[in-house]
């Protein structure tokens, strides 16, 4: 493990230290978003580092800037979970509306997989924390929801 936090060649460790999170803290590993890039283009082409660490750092800033507006609906309502609809809120708010229909029925099809799943496993369908009355939806919705995709 000690190896891997060498990887970045040990520029600016100090400064960047004092100021936020180590590299592999703060981004998505970049073997996950190289696999995510490499679906979406021929199985010819090549991505350059660059790309890769760029797009990484993107990809980054936007689950951070969504579940941040996410985190601040729920302090305002004094909830400590996220879930999937707080999520899909923050994206409606902060303009990324043409997005969230169809992680509407992403959502919804997890949640159907996930109450299969439980309701076959003898666990109860409703997780801890789940919010709302009523056992409509299966539970779950939690943050780890949209880690999936």
């Amino acid at each position: 493990m000690a190896d891997s936090d060498n990887e970045s060649g040990g520029h600016n460790n100090n400064a960047s230290c004092e100021f936020s999170p180590r590299e592999q803290d703060r981004f998505l590993p970049i073997a996950n978003v190289s696999r995510i890039m490499k679906k979406a283009l021929p199985a010819n082409a090549k991505i350059s580092k660059d790309a890769k660490e760029t797009v990484q750092e993107c990809v980054s800033e936007f689950i951070s800037f969504i579940t941040g507006e996410a985190s601040d609906k729920c302090q305002r309502e004094k909830r400590k979970t996220i879930n999937g609809d707080d999520l899909l809120w923050a994206m409606t708010t902060l303009g990324f509306e043409e997005y969230v229909e169809p992680l509407k029925m992403y959502l919804q099809k997890f949640r159907e997989m996930e109450g299969d799943r439980t309701t076959a496993s003898g666990r109860p369908a409703e997780r801890e924390g789940a919010a709302g009355g009523g056992g409509g939806g299966g539970g779950g919705g939690g943050v780890g929801v949209m880690a999936g995709m």
